[in-house]
């Protein structure tokens, strides 16, 4: 089934048009009880001056009186609840929107192929987050934006029945300030732009140190490290500056702007009301619709540069959402059955590679060049796209470019030497979807029994991001428990033991060969424990096949090989 986002492009400017079509309904409210608070804020200076005026007349019996404060409460009421009921509205609208845009950003990085996006997960994770709430800001900024036009025209008018000179002086003044700030909002647009881009990319940087925590303590690499992420957070905090230097420029001309426009209004309300052509309520009504305007008219003047704002961060969501899979996979799911058949493989350090695995076996690989290994493991998890490589992989007699990665990634589990650990517990690591039946057995194949007895809460015992409260033998245990548990066709494990001690590791050996009976199983490996239990060995050297026999024949026969692999 077609994705929705392989349908067709999102550029910035399709994802801002598609959040705000979803989101119609909301937005249709927020802008009326928006529309109410802020029609409700003018009334109320108009309302004063009514009273002044009337009050001015003469008629000062208690029925007006309560008349009016009666229509002021109205009015603070209308203000109050309105304000309540459309944030409420559309905030939670921006929420679930900022969500549905994280959700999309997350479902194409954990799609089966990769895309081809020249990012870093840490900066896929400030798009997520950061990129996806700026983008659905753009909820809020519209209603806010036409509730603001409202309050505007309101007072606009009410001064305009007053006298035309001080209606048309709001809207000439408003037009001006808004053609000055829409120029300036480019500017911030910009610089807003290249900011995200840096903080995104110290943000992979620090994702790649904490990856690489354990092996730079190793070789005492961190402050060298930290001297890196120190330059690149540097650079992130120069624009960081620039864009509040702009921003800070942008808003203190707004409120200067509007200040003078407040001014100007107020100055020539006195004016005419010492001329006599205006009436004392309708100065006060001036004054007051002067005071107040300054408010509408900043949130309004501010709109260009959230609207901006949103469509920087959404075209960095298009960077991700509209980036084709680097590879186009087949629609076919491998036939049942476990042969595997590399047939002239050349990648890497992989050199017309051939080799051949039927249904049950079970084959280790001795790789004589860590490279080659990792290369071969590559492959076969389909981590790198078949015109990637000369040659053919068949699974199951089907070349993987005919198939469907998720399904041959079903059918077939590669499990790196680096298998990953995550936060949770034992029994969600070994386990993630929580479907499998085999968590006993593969928890006593790969040695798993220790780790579970040691705690009280056995497999519930908690595990903490990365496997930290785990050590590395530990840790290479559960994801081989983790392989085994998911029992699939195929079985490829690359390096599993490295970790643990030689005890361990022959009874490992003995328990997978013994789990694996009649599936395919295949071991990329210079353990001899594993290379002994293996129905044959192949020997991977400068990226071809070079020897073949089990591990006795070729401790016997091979010098080379006994060399390799001999502890």
């Amino acid at each position: 089934m077609t994705t929705p986002d392989t349908q067709r492009p999102h550029p910035g400017s399709d994802i801002l048009r598609t959040a705000l079509r979803r989101n119609v309904g909301a937005m249709v409210w927020g802008t009326v009880l928006m529309g109410l608070y802020q029609a409700g804020e003018t009334a109320f200076p108009i309302a004063l001056g009514l009273i002044v005026e009337h009050t001015m007349k003469g008629d000062r019996n208690l029925g007006s009186l309560a008349l009016s404060i009666g229509a002021l409460a109205v009015i603070i009421t209308t203000v109050s609840l309105s304000w309540r009921f459309g944030m409420r509205i559309l905030q939670k609208a921006n929420t679930t929107e900022a969500h549905r845009w994280r959700v999309r950003v997350a479902s194409c990085g954990l799609q089966p192929v990769a895309r081809d996006v020249d990012l870093k997960s840490g900066e896929v994770l400030t798009i997520a987050t950061e990129d996806a709430d700026q983008t659905a800001d753009i909820i809020e900024v519209v209603p806010l934006l036409i509730s603001s036009l409202v309050a505007v025209v309101i007072a606009a008018v009410a001064l305009g029945l007053a006298d035309v000179r001080l209606g048309l002086l709001v809207i000439v003044g408003t037009v001006a300030i808004l053609s000055i700030l829409s120029v300036m909002s480019k500017r911030i647009g910009a610089s807003t732009r290249e900011q995200q881009a840096r903080v995104a990319r110290a943000g992979a940087k620090v994702a790649d140190l904490i990856i690489g925590l354990r092996p730079l303590h190793g070789f005492g690499g961190n402050h060298a490290a930290f001297r890196s992420y120190r330059k690149v957070s540097t650079e992130a905090k120069h624009q960081a500056i620039t864009v509040a230097r702009v921003n800070s420029v942008y808003a203190g001309t707004a409120l200067a702007l509007n200040a003078v426009l407040a001014a100007a209004v107020t100055l020539t309300a006195g004016w005419l009301a010492f001329e006599g052509r205006i009436t004392i309520g309708e100065l006060v009504m001036a004054v007051g619709l002067a005071q107040f305007i300054m408010e509408p008219l900043k949130l309004f003047s501010e709109m260009p540069k959230y609207v901006m704002m949103a469509r920087a961060s959404a075209e960095r969501m298009a960077l991700v959402l509209t980036a084709p899979p680097v590879t186009t996979p087949g629609p076919q799911r491998p036939a049942a059955g476990g042969d595997l058949e590399v047939d002239c493989v050349r990648y890497g350090l992989l050199r017309k590679l051939k080799l051949q695995v039927t249904a049950g076996e079970f084959v280790a690989i001795a790789a004589y060049q860590p490279r080659a290994a990792a290369d071969l493991a590559s492959i076969l998890a389909v981590s790198v796209p078949p015109h990637a490589y000369e040659g053919v992989v068949r699974v199951s007699g089907q070349e993987i470019a005919d198939l469907s990665v998720e399904a041959v990634r079903e059918h077939m589990l590669v499990n790196p030497y680096d298998g990953e650990i995550f936060a949770g517990t034992l029994r969600t690591n070994i386990d993630p979807s929580g479907t499998s039946r085999m968590i006993p057995e593969a928890v006593e194949a790969s040695m798993l029994t220790d780790v579970v007895a040691l705690h009280r809460e056995g497999l519930d015992h908690a595990v903490r991001d990365r496997g930290a409260n785990l050590s590395g033998g530990q840790r290479q245990r559960l994801s081989l428990a983790r392989a085994l548990a998911a029992d699939t066709d195929v079985l490829v494990l690359h390096n599993p033991t490295t970790a643990v001690d030689a005890v361990t590791e022959q009874l490992i050996a003995r328990n997978v060969a013994k789990l694996r009976r009649g599936r395919t199983t295949i071991v990329i490996t210079s353990s001899p424990a594993l290379l002994d239990a293996a129905d044959r060995v192949l020997v991977l050297e400068d990226g071809v096949i070079t020897a073949e026999g089990t591990h006795r024949t070729l401790l016997a026969t091979d010098e080379d090989y006994c060399l390799a692999v001999a502890r």
